[in-house]
């Protein structure tokens, strides 16, 4: 499998302001790691939805995948709570 490049969609950046600067760092990593293995062990498929869902501690990150294109898009970084708004 090549690499994938991973986007963010713009709303994600909002997200982070509510995430203290230490967990962001950690966040980030584990997003990174979706460049590699976008179904990574521990994935869940959202139901109803072409999304995903990984953990990194108490925040979730959804995401989409785009095989052909080789893209991760990040739609939404949050607590479980903030996330199923």
């Amino acid at each position: 499998m090549g690499g994938y490049r991973v986007y963010f969609k713009a709303s994600v950046e909002k997200d982070f302001r509510a995430i203290p600067g230490r967990d962001i760092k950690k966040i980030l990593q584990k997003i990174q790691t979706l460049a590699v293995e976008p179904r990574p062990p521990g994935c869940e498929k959202l139901t109803g939805l072409e999304r995903y869902r990984i953990r990194q501690g108490r925040y979730r990150i959804v995401y989409s995948i785009q095989d052909k294109q080789l893209a991760v898009w990040v739609v939404k970084v949050g607590h479980r709570k903030d996330i199923y708004r």
